[in-house]
């Protein structure tokens, strides 16, 4: 005879079968639990010129997850800006210690959390403004309410062409090592070796380009090689830089296009503090 036992995970796993509901999916659905954990603020200074004066103004995506001391995960709720709970969640946890991630974005999908020193965005999704909170926490026999204030830990390569491109350019490919797609949680610091791309179509006449990174030091050095093609992927130009960079700070590149491909002999650097800081580089 079929235990009774068996029939309601039976149904559960029926129905995720019919509707492809993953188990994740399916623990966002519970009763609310004993941890609950909503943002209570975003870092506030801007990558100007833009203002973040609220959450949803400051990513569009969110994901939680809760591990054990051992860096297995446990729980992962993956949110999406329009949800009624955005910024908010809760888990049910046995009496113990975790670690609790929060990870705020942009990107065109959810990073692999599959361990909390290894989180990491890969060159499809795109990298974007990322905020982090870590937390280490202690569960009882009581009920925890957790409100968190997350921080930004990537840096950011502002690339600005100062004049025109030739009629032919279509677009262009920026290709940067040195820093990371990936994150270690407890550090806010990058924790691979990456090769980071992204292309721009040039048919809109766009001239600034947001290449983000996760440094491995609080301060480092990508290398940037940046390719602009016509319609038929021909070269047009091609040109190479070290770009020094610290984390939380935009560092502002300026290239005049109509200088060719000889090096100029003088960088000129400058900070605004505003931020955390702003470097300004002129090729």
């Amino acid at each position: 005879m079929f235990p009774k036992a068996l029939l309601p995970l039976c149904a559960l796993m029926a129905l995720a079968s019919c509707q492809n509901v993953s188990i994740e999916d399916i623990a966002t659905k519970m009763p609310k639990g004993n941890l609950t954990v909503s943002i209570s603020q975003i870092e506030q200074d801007p990558f100007l010129p833009y203002t973040r004066t609220g959450l949803a103004d400051a990513c569009s995506r969110l994901n939680f997850a809760v591990y054990n001391l051992a860096d297995s995960r446990l729980m992962l709720v993956n949110q999406q800006y329009g949800v009624s709970a955005f910024g908010s969640t809760s888990f049910q946890l046995d009496e113990g210690k975790y670690q609790l991630v929060i990870v705020a974005h942009s990107s065109n999908g959810n990073p692999t959390m599959t361990n909390p020193t290894k989180i990491q965005f890969t060159n499809a999704q795109g990298f974007s403004d990322t905020f982090l909170c870590y937390e280490d926490v202690t569960m009882g026999e009581e009920p925890k309410t957790l409100d968190l204030v997350l921080s930004r830990i990537v840096s950011l390569c502002r690339f600005t062409v100062t004049d025109d491109y030739p009629e032919e350019a279509a677009r262009i490919r920026f290709y940067y090592t040195g820093g990371s797609g990936a994150f270690n949680a407890r550090t806010g610091l990058g924790c691979v070796n990456s090769k980071q791309e992204k292309t721009f179509d040039l048919t809109s006449g766009q001239k600034q380009f947001d290449l983000y990174t996760f440094l491995h030091n609080v301060e480092s050095t990508i290398h940037l090689k940046m390719t602009v093609y016509d319609q038929g992927d021909n070269v047009l130009r091609e040109r190479v830089f070290d770009v020094p960079m610290k984390q939380k700070y935009i560092t502002w590149l300026s290239y005049n296009y109509s200088s060719g491909d000889l090096e100029k002999e003088g960088i000129t650097i400058t900070l605004n503090t505003a931020w955390d800081g702003e470097d300004y580089i002129t090729f």
